[in-house]
């Protein structure tokens, strides 16, 4: 699997998920930038893949502020060229039941988890349009699918990330840009750390109740990534992909 020269653009890059794919795509050829809010963890997860002999660019971008998607941009281009791949990864989450949850979470859920993959698109579509070619993954989650006690509005903003993929895939597709959605199961990440501290049995509940008897983990979902941003998934789009070893099959 090749993504030589291509530009990838990974949103929530250096987060656990976002340095599996950034590591991905740069083993696969790509040139990658590392996007995030947090300039000083873009810098250090460039550093890291670096020992490991793989150079991608740090960019610090805010997702949820539509001036920041489009300056954080300008700075990919700039370095590396327009964005071939664009990877919406970044996304918070806030444990509680719903009925103790705060309306100002509701917010920046919201602000981060489904407006942010719709500022990201809106930048990055004009200039793929254009070229007629380009990549759109956008990372939801099994919940958005199934649901998830002590995640009501983090499953509605993944639930319409899934919504917003089909019919975006069907308005770009004679474009030639392919648009589709990977939805990660439980997986080995400071997210869900969270999830555990809210339910301490839970971690080992799922790992049980897994058929493939492990939690996900970062570089599971990077390979389809990579898959989906490669020349051999170009009939591929519209399309809500499961990674969780089996736990979810509808």
């Amino acid at each position: 699997m090749t993504l030589a020269n291509r530009v990838v653009m990974v949103t929530g890059g250096a987060g656990g998920i976002g340095t599996g794919i950034c590591r991905a795509a740069a083993h696969a050829g790509a040139k990658v930038a590392v996007c995030d809010l947090d300039r000083d963890a873009a810098e250090l997860t460039r550093a890291k893949l670096a020992a490991d002999g793989l150079a991608t660019t740090p960019v610090k971008l805010d997702v949820s502020d539509p001036a920041s998607v489009a300056f954080g941009i300008g700075e990919i281009e700039a370095a590396l060229g327009p964005v071939d791949v664009l990877v919406n990864n970044a996304g918070i989450d806030i444990i509680s039941l719903f009925v103790d949850s705060d309306p100002d979470d509701w917010d920046r859920l919201i602000a981060v988890n489904l407006k942010g993959p719709l500022h990201c698109c809106r930048a990055v579509l004009d200039s793929m349009t254009e070229r007629g070619a380009g990549r759109i993954i956008n990372i939801a989650s099994d919940a958005g699918r199934v649901g998830s006690s002590g995640e009501a509005v983090y499953s509605a903003t993944k639930g319409g990330v899934i919504a917003f993929t089909k019919t975006l895939a069907r308005e770009v597709a004679r474009s030639g840009i392919t648009v589709n959605c990977v939805c990660p199961g439980p997986t080995d990440t400071k997210l869900l750390a969270q999830v555990e501290a809210f339910d301490p049995k839970l971690h080992g509940a799922l790992a049980r109740a897994i058929p493939l008897k492990r939690l996900g983990q970062p570089e599971d979902i990077a390979g389809l990534v990579v898959f989906l941003a490669g020349d051999s998934a170009s009939f591929i789009t519209g399309q809500t992909i499961s990674v969780s070893g089996g736990l979810t099959m509808a």
